[in-house]
């Protein structure tokens, strides 16, 4: 989410963030000829090392842990994008938790 909604204090996270949404679509139209897919997820809240020790909640507005999203969630944003018919290319997904406000 950080590509799409910068946040004070977070420029150069975002930046590289939205450096990687262009470099998808770019690489996405340099190899269409080729029948090769090119997908990025991008998820919003997620629990990880980065978020641990109470950093993610004070980052994220006070929204509980238990609302964010887990590894095995876009585990599972992977798998539908990589199981659709070879003529069908989901090229983004945008997964945030229900509770997540930006």
């Amino acid at each position: 989410m950080a590509g799409r909604v910068p946040r004070r204090n977070n420029s150069v996270y975002s930046a590289t963030k939205h450096a990687v949404v262009a470099f998808s679509e770019a690489l996405r139209q340099e190899v269409t000829g080729r029948r090769v897919r090119v997908g990025l997820v991008e998820p919003g809240v997620t629990a990880t090392e980065m978020t641990a020790g109470g950093m993610g909640e004070l980052v994220m507005g006070g929204m509980p842990q238990e609302d964010w999203l887990r590894a095995d969630d876009i585990a599972r944003a992977v798998v539908f994008m990589v199981t659709q018919p070879a003529h069908a290319a989901v090229n983004e997904l945008l997964l945030r938790p229900t509770a997540q406000e930006l």
